[in-house]
């Protein structure tokens, strides 16, 4: 069976505790849980503008331990987007991230035409052991585009995935469903009914 096209999926990486649950979190459900709870894997969806019509952003909220390496390489061959999160606060995050971003390229083949973010979360702490320039550096490095982020301040958290959506060349998206649409294409989606999300 053929997977739906109109749905765009976007995977999220990183060491354990350094917020990626948090984030998606944040941004899809406006929330933020001061506890830590270990993820395994997570999917979640929102629906976003894409080619002027509407698709399904599915998020995936991955591990942050190496105890699934066959999870791992199956995320990145679905995913259409990427983000690489390290915290601030800890340098080893951001060293971790280096073997996920070359199993990215190789199983890719390239990054060139495929959404990556690089993204410092936890900026609200004061105890920094990453430099915002080392991590810019980095993300040169990479040929990817690099943000800080706080998902406890809900800093940044939107323009986070704005700014993926945006990094996407093959297909125009936004996150504003409620944006400039035709008096034709409202008429349309009054005919096809409206979705909840649950």
């Amino acid at each position: 069976m053929p997977e739906q096209s109109n749905d765009y999926r976007v995977v999220v990486f990183g060491a354990g505790g350094v917020g990626k649950s948090s984030l998606v979190l944040r941004f899809v459900k406006g929330t933020f849980r001061d506890t830590y709870i270990p993820t395994i894997e997570d999917t979640y969806r929102q629906v976003i503008s894409c080619d002027k019509s509407v698709c399904t952003l599915q998020i995936t909220d991955t591990t942050g331990s190496h105890q699934f390496p066959a999870m791992q390489r199956l995320s990145i061959s679905k995913g259409h987007a990427f983000i690489l999160v390290y915290s601030i606060t800890s340098k080893q995050s951001l060293e971790e991230l280096g073997p996920i971003y070359k199993l990215i390229v190789q199983i890719k083949g390239s990054v060139e035409d495929i959404p990556v973010m690089l993204v410092g979360n936890k900026c609200d702490e004061t105890q920094r052991e990453v430099d915002t320039r080392e991590a810019q550096a980095v993300a040169q490095e990479w040929k990817c585009a690099f943000m800080e982020t706080s998902a406890k301040m809900n800093y940044n958290v939107k323009e986070l995935f704005q700014e993926l959506l945006t990094l996407e060349t093959r297909r125009n998206m936004s996150l504003n469903i409620d944006g400039k649409r035709s008096s034709k294409q409202k008429r349309t989606d009054r005919v096809k009914g409206k979705c909840v999300l649950m």
